[in-house]
């Protein structure tokens, strides 16, 4: 009977684990797409009236002066700089040089067995080591082997298991769990 309750309890422990799937790894890789939360610097040459930044808004939109919105979820910084300077061709400017950069990426969020559960900027190259280092390090009941991480992906919510040196990316959530021992 006993065997019995510990046979099951441990399936059950399998059931819920999720390894990361192949899709994890390949956003990595893939070039940066902007969404709500980014804020981008666009610099029009000679054209101060239009060079700021300008944040990504709920709706994944930027608002730039005589353009007006620009669609930029799920846009690369090279599609925001090639629409920009087409929408300045009609009637504006002959010739846009537009060039645009990620002034501030989306937060990253970090749950679970931390010091300091909440939102915390992201870092280009940052591990999900280093989000927990920034949320206060692991709490003594921490799993440290690895983290479960939600990370939106072709407009999907994934979630995945991971080995804690692994890259994190704007908007993804951590989750460190509590050790079963």
């Amino acid at each position: 009977m006993v065997a019995i309750g510990v046979l099951s309890m441990t399936l059950c422990g399998c059931a819920s684990y999720r390894p990361a799937p192949p899709a994890f790894n390949a956003a990595i890789n893939k070039p940066y797409v902007l969404d709500a939360g980014d804020r981008i610097r666009l610099t029009v040459f000679d054209q101060e009236g239009i060079t700021n930044t300008y944040s990504v808004d709920q709706a994944g939109y930027i608002s730039v002066p005589l353009v007006g919105s620009v669609p930029a979820r799920g846009k690369t910084i090279q599609q925001i700089e090639a629409a920009v300077a087409a929408k300045l061709r009609k009637g504006f400017l002959r010739d846009p040089d537009v060039a645009v950069e990620i002034d501030r990426y989306r937060p990253v969020f970090i749950m679970g067995e931390v010091g300091a559960a909440g939102q915390y900027s992201y870092v280009p190259g940052m591990t999900a080591q280093k989000a927990i280092a920034a949320a206060g390090g692991f709490t003594p009941r921490a799993n440290q082997a690895d983290v479960d991480i939600t990370r939106q992906i072709n407009g999907e919510s994934l979630t995945g298991r991971v080995i804690i040196s692994e890259q994190v990316l704007p908007g993804d959530t951590l989750y460190v769990r509590e050790r079963f021992f």
